[in-house]
């Protein structure tokens, strides 16, 4: 097939755009500076586009193309590159890479950079003077060699890579045999290390056992002096209760006797406000007496009428005396029951002072205890206020 036309008729664009889907990469074979310059840029009826895509259907009926795509009659190759020169390769719709394309075209003519296949202007002059290598290459590519050559070419190349690998494995293999000598003696002593940990818990187990047994002992003893106190607390709540009691009643009792002896000091101050009161109008009356005495001579009458009241408040002293020694005795017997009254409140409120203090320090043992068993303070309501 020929492409015939004047010149700039757009032969030469057709010619870039075969090898272009083809796989060519060098943008200055394309007559551009960039892959991007095949994308349309727009002109004054249409707008830029931002991709530019080629396909390119082969027939192989012949069976020409040989391969995974031998089997197809025909062979659709589509390449499309994107404004950042991205491009992307399709054989049958399906992507690939751009080697893959190049393997089944070598042998038929297009492989080489288009090959003999693709003739345009200037092509015969440069076949003519092509160098050896140059004509070699385009007759291996006649002959259909070409693409044993390139899978020799890149047998040889993993042959080589193989080759360094093994010896970069090797250096490896030296390397980690190395390490595995270290990790060797790191595992032996891991291994130790194991049987002493294991060892040490081992231990450590039946140390925590022995302390759990001791610990139980303790709990035991530790809840029968719980026990002990908790009784000796209650006894003590008992025993406080009724010291109270007995304080109550003997506050009462003081009460009644310190009414008993108020009413006793009150006839006893009435009494002696009222002996003084005698004693006063005896004093006055012995004076009156003194100077009736002097006015004895005065007047006989009158001597009589003293003696008369003398006698008469002699007698009353009397009486008087005689009561106050009746009321002396009860007075004095009040104020002794009032002192051991007064003395029997304060070793009460003494005795009720030591209780409350043991009280305290059976709930201070008794919260320790709690603690010391279940781990927690005891309620309030466990303890006496």
């Amino acid at each position: 097939m020929g492409i015939v036309g004047p010149n700039g008729c757009g032969k030469s664009n057709i010619i870039d755009a075969i090898r272009w889907v083809l796989g060519e990469g060098s943008a200055k074979t394309l007559r551009g500076d960039s892959m991007s310059d095949v994308i349309f840029n727009g002109s004054g009826g249409r707008k830029p586009v931002g991709v530019a895509s080629i396909e390119l259907t082969f027939d192989n009926t012949d069976g020409t193309i040989t391969g995974p795509y031998a089997g197809y009659s025909e062979v659709a190759v589509r390449r499309t590159v994107s404004r950042d020169g991205t491009s992307q390769y399709y054989l049958n719709n399906g992507r690939c890479r751009r080697k893959d394309i190049t393997q089944i075209l070598l042998g038929t003519g297009l492989g080489g950079h288009g090959g003999y296949s693709i003739i345009e202007q200037g092509m015969i002059s440069r076949l003519v003077e092509a160098k050896p290598e140059d004509m070699r290459s385009f007759l291996e590519e006649a002959a259909g060699i070409s693409k044993y050559k390139e899978r020799r070419r890149e047998t040889e190349h993993r042959i080589q890579h193989t080759r360094d690998n093994l010896a970069r494995l090797a250096d490896v293999r030296e390397e980690i045999d190395k390490q595995l000598v270290h990790l060797q003696k790191q595992a032996k002593d891991a291994e130790k290390y194991k049987t002493t940990k294991a060892e040490q818990r081992r231990v450590g187990a039946e140390l925590l056992a022995l302390r759990l047994t001791g610990l139980r002992g303790e709990v035991g003893d530790q809840e029968r002096q719980f026990a002990e106190r908790q009784l000796a607390l209650e006894a003590a709540i008992t025993e406080q209760g009724a010291a109270e009691s007995r304080i109550e009643k003997l506050r009462v009792e003081l009460a009644d006797r310190g009414e008993q002896f108020n009413a006793v000091q009150g006839s006893y101050y009435k009494i002696g406000a009222e002996i003084a009161r005698l004693e006063q109008a005896v004093q006055h009356r012995k004076e009156l007496i003194q100077r009736q005495t002097e006015d004895l001579q005065g007047t006989d009458a009158q001597i009589a009428e003293i003696q008369s009241h003398i006698a008469s408040d002699e007698v009353e002293l009397a009486q008087l005396d005689e009561l106050l020694g009746e009321l002396a005795p009860g007075l004095e017997q009040a104020q002794a029951l009032q002192r051991t009254s007064q003395i029997e409140l304060e070793d009460a409120e003494r005795v009720l002072e030591s209780w409350r203090e043991r009280t305290q320090q059976l709930g201070e043992e008794l919260a320790a205890a709690q603690l010391l068993i279940h781990g927690r303070p005891p309620d309030r309501s466990d303890t006496c206020p």
